[in-house]
């Protein structure tokens, strides 16, 4: 969370066991103009559970004539993640993280959730995934109330970073192929995502700052 919105950021690789099976998954999904899902674990479930959530959200609004509050967004989720527990129990797990902007409160938020449906939030970051214990750890070191937008995109990329340096599940940059961590800004302009140009220039002032940090440091 930032001074008027929420970042959320997602890597690319998708894992088997110990394999490499896609590159440049997506893992950060619009639910509507307001928020987003981003997912972890079983990556078919997964991916199928943020576009039944944006489906929910959008039949909503055209019932009801408003949408969902930010607290009835998560709440829905909450109920999605409890109807995947069959197959959950069977090791599809599913374990996204959903964050927004809510017009009405004017303020950003984020939850968490566990496996059966616990939904928890979050004032300030969170994580989830293989990497998301490294990724909370970047994020704890580098945080602060009231950051402005740009900054909470740089350690949002740098927590990305940090999680692929220790988790082998955990995708970092590719500069060679060109692909590069989703992120996405929500505000109270709504949802947006970075190109992968803007993302890419942000990657290679990291890379500059690091490289220049470990040839200080040898």
């Amino acid at each position: 969370i930032y001074h008027g919105g929420v970042i959320v950021a997602g890597d690319r690789r998708a894992t088997a066991g110990n394999i490499i099976s896609k590159r440049d998954m997506r893992k950060v999904f619009p639910a509507d103009d307001w928020s987003a899902v981003g997912i972890s674990g079983s990556a078919g479930p997964g991916m199928e559970l943020a576009k039944i959530m944006a489906t929910e959200l959008e039949h909503y609004e055209k019932v009801e004539g408003a949408p969902l509050s930010l607290e009835g967004k998560a709440n829905k989720l909450a109920q999605l993640i409890r109807g995947n527990l069959p197959m959950a129990m069977q090791g599809l797990v599913v374990v996204p993280l959903f964050a927004g902007y809510d017009p009405r409160e004017q303020m950003a938020r984020i939850y968490e959730f566990d496996a059966v449906g616990g939904r928890f939030e979050e004032r300030r970051f969170a994580t989830s995934g293989s990497g998301g214990r490294d990724a909370r750890g970047s994020l704890k070191a580098r945080y602060s109330d009231g950051l402005a937008p740009e900054r909470a995109i740089d350690i949002a990329i740098e927590a990305l970073w940090d999680a692929a340096d220790e988790d082998s599940a955990t995708g970092g940059p590719d500069l060679v192929r060109g692909i590069y961590p989703l992120v996405a800004q929500i505000d109270a302009d709504g949802y947006r995502e970075l190109n992968d140009e803007t993302v890419a220039e942000r990657v290679e002032r990291i890379v500059a700052d690091r490289r220049l940090t470990a040839n200080n440091e040898g």
